[in-house]
């Protein structure tokens, strides 16, 4: 039996952040990150519609990029005091993902981090609150998607959170947040959009719920993300729903080997320095990816089927893939995003030589590679890689060599 869920309500359009006015409770948790809702204002706008709401409303703030299992852990033990019965996370994916997490633990405060990680095993929510979420960044898609990713710093690991539970309950999905975002962070937001529908389109679950809605968003973004980069704010905003159709695709059609390896390689080198920053691994690593998966006729067939939705011509199946990866390497290009890890430098930018260092990559490929197939994204994969396998798409992928396995 197949599923697919989405949020409840989904108000969309400049100006409906004013819907929290609406909402009916007696008190709201607002989750935020490092600032940008309070600079241009959203913040005290989200608190003043809920307090028109007649809502007693608490503040947690500060939510870090690639959010700890420590973060979520001080979240929950301020929900448990303050007892919200609408949590209301908004900002970038992080603040929506750990209050996601914060959700959980709210609920169930005995649950662990390891019973959480569970992939499709979390008990029934809403016990105590509902959930809204309102995305500043045009990406993630996690207002719509039964996912959550929290990094544990002790083992350098990002787990992916997987169950339709976590699904908000409403997302409100306005573009004036959006039309804040640096433009570094639009390139990489974009991408990681671009892959998840085009790893939504592909993944053994997918199905005809799901591919109109990877189809279009992929044909959206090929449209509107360089535009949007270059400071178009109509496309801007229409990236922000783009996104939000390649989350809805994803959430149900599940992901595949891109994300496995962008979670397990993004905090595995932050002893030298920096992350390999979610969106831009996903850049990286897709257009590998493709060329590993395309030894699948069904996967070969897809991704031909995605380049003639893009128009990017070829007469064959094999024509058509190589268009694909090479339309993606060019956005890339002009998104200023590296090709390959050996490349990647600490700020997220293409350099000479890259944060990573060689020896300390090969060092820690045996891991990292365990840790990808482990991953929950892996299951879903048009094509199942060995360790050997992952090992050599993971260097494929820091050397930028060709993928002929």
């Amino acid at each position: 039996m197949a599923r697919f869920t989405l949020p409840r309500d989904l108000y969309h359009g400049k100006g409906t952040l004013e819907t929290l006015k609406t909402f009916e409770g007696k008190r709201a948790m607002v989750c935020v990150g490092g600032g940008s809702m309070k600079r241009f204002g959203f913040l005290d706008r989200a608190v003043s519609y809920l307090q028109e709401a007649g809502m007693e409303v608490q503040v947690f703030d500060g939510i870090e990029s690639d959010p700890s299992v420590d973060t979520v852990m001080r979240g929950a033990a301020e929900m448990l005091k303050f007892q919200p019965d609408w949590i209301v996370a908004m900002g970038g994916g992080s603040p929506i993902d750990a209050a996601k997490a914060m959700w959980i633990k709210y609920e169930y405060p005995d649950i662990t981090f390891e019973e959480m990680i569970k992939v499709f095993g979390l008990p029934k929510l809403r016990k105590k609150a509902h959930f809204c979420a309102i995305p500043s960044t045009s990406g993630t898609a996690t207002e719509v998607t039964a996912f959550s990713v929290i990094t544990d710093y002790e083992k350098g690991i990002k787990y992916p959170l997987a169950d339709f539970e976590i699904t908000p309950d409403v997302a409100i999905v306005d573009p004036d947040l959006a039309e804040t975002m640096p433009q570094k962070l639009v390139a990489h937001t974009g991408m990681d959009a671009m892959t998840h529908a085009i790893e939504a389109y592909v993944s053994t679950a997918n199905c005809s719920f799901t591919d109109p809605l990877a189809i279009f968003a992929i044909t959206m973004i090929q449209k509107d993300l360089i535009p949007s980069y270059n400071g178009e704010m109509e496309k801007r905003d229409l990236m922000h729903n783009a996104q939000c159709l390649a989350g809805m695709a994803f959430s149900n059609a599940l992901l595949g080997i891109v994300h496995s390896m962008a979670h397990k390689t993004g905090a595995a080198f932050q002893d030298y320095g920096a992350h390999i920053i979610h969106g831009a691994a996903n850049a990286m690593y897709l257009p590998k990816v493709i060329a590993f998966n395309a030894k699948d006729e069904t996967a070969a067939r897809r991704y031909a089927e995605i380049a003639d939705f893009m128009h990017l011509g070829g007469e064959t199946v094999a024509e058509k893939i190589a268009l694909l990866i090479a339309h993606l390497r060019s956005m890339n290009e002009a998104l200023n995003i590296p090709q390959c890890i050996r490349h990647y430098g600490a700020d997220g930018m293409p350099a000479e030589e890259g944060f990573v260092p060689e020896q300390v990559f090969l060092e820690r490929l045996p891991e990292i590679a365990s840790n990808a197939i482990a991953d929950a994204c892996t299951g879903s994969n048009p094509r199942q890689p060995s360790q050997e396998e992952m090992e050599k798409l993971l260097k494929c992928c820091y050397y930028d060599t060709e993928v002929d396995f």
